[in-house]
């Protein structure tokens, strides 16, 4: 399967923080061929192939959306943020409410005509936020309840340059990535093991990264994320650049060694990358991780991207390809040193 189709596939099915079945379904349809598969009670995914020096793969499968909160008398949904939902995006947009059966609707937002003086200039407070679903109080309750998940429109739009501006691509983008690099790695029939582990509720506070590693005996894993890519708002030092490659990390957090491993191998194999510095924790996966059990010597990896959190995400296929390509040569390096 070919990038672009790998991750239109991952981009396609919802799965708000807690509701990741369905990317579940399909994850386990896309693993199969790779390895073992299995899941846990907190939809995290993992697949294991090989033997020897054992190296964990992670990537979050979960996405920003919205949980209803109320139905008003008059049929509308009142709502929530489940995970970091930017307001500024949200008026006019159309979204899925998913109750007994998908329900589409839209943000309701007052016209122009209609407001008064410094309206337009104001970030929109959730408590006043509404979804229509064009259905009065009676016929919306026979199919939407409290606690039901919204997600955001989907889209998948191919950009020039080899991007695409998509939808959850933090992470889907990510866990594409380490699909990649499964295959390849199997193909090669090192002397490793490796597990892919593909956590749920990192939206909602890396909830499934802080169970997930208990009992793999990992001996290290590379978290792979998404990061800011530079645009016109943002400030050039606290970004990387699309299309420049993968962003290694290096923060208090990460382990050294693992961090300069992936720039030799990056460096060794003529992958373009770019460095990451953070001065505590990373805000990913990784740190649940490096904490796991009596600890887990960690690095990480992030795809620069566009517009976060937002429904059109952007990010380029080579950067994603660049690292499958990178975490490919560093397990074949680590297996190397461990079985010489």
């Amino acid at each position: 399967m070919k990038t672009v189709e790998l991750l239109e596939k991952l981009t396609s099915v919802h799965g708000v923080s807690g509701s990741e079945e369905n990317v579940v379904l399909l994850l386990k349809e896309l693993l199969e061929p790779i390895g073992d598969v299995s899941t846990d009670s907190m939809n995290n995914v993992y697949c294991t192939f090989g033997n020897g020096y054992h190296i964990l793969l992670n990537a979050h499968i979960d996405e920003i959306g919205l949980v209803v909160t109320e139905i008003t008398n008059e049929g509308f949904l009142k709502v929530a943020k489940c995970g970091g939902v930017d307001p500024r995006m949200l008026l006019g947009y159309e979204v899925t409410v998913h109750g007994k059966k998908d329900v589409f609707g839209v943000i309701s937002t007052l016209p122009p005509h209609l407001q008064k003086n410094g309206d337009s200039d104001k970030v929109p407070d959730f408590s006043d936020i509404s979804i229509d679903v064009g259905m009065n109080f009676e016929d919306v309750n026979k199919i939407v309840s409290l606690g039901d998940k919204i997600t955001f429109k989907r889209n998948f739009t191919p950009l020039l340059n080899n991007c695409i501006s998509a939808s959850c691509l933090d992470d889907r983008a990510g866990v594409a990535s380490i699909i990649i690099a499964a295959q390849k790695i199997k193909d090669l029939h090192l002397p490793c093991k490796i597990t892919l582990m593909l956590c749920s509720q990192e939206e909602v506070g890396t909830r499934g990264s802080k169970i997930g590693p208990y009992g793999l005996n990992a001996c290290e894993a590379i978290a792979v994320d998404v990061s800011f890519a530079y645009t016109p708002q943002a400030k050039k030092e606290e970004c990387g650049v699309i299309s420049k490659g993968p962003m290694i990390g290096i923060s208090p957090v990460l382990n050294r060694d693992m961090t300069d491993c992936l720039i030799k191998c990056a460096e060794k194999n003529g992958i373009k990358y770019q460095l990451e510095i953070m001065s505590g924790t990373t805000g990913t996966d990784a740190d649940s991780i490096s904490v796991s059990e009596s600890g887990v010597k960690t690095a990480l990896i992030s795809l620069p991207q566009k517009y976060m959190h937002t429904p059109v995400e952007t990010v380029s296929i080579d950067d994603i390809e660049a690292t499958a390509d990178l975490i490919c040569a560093y397990v074949c390096e680590r297996a190397g040193e461990n079985n010489a």
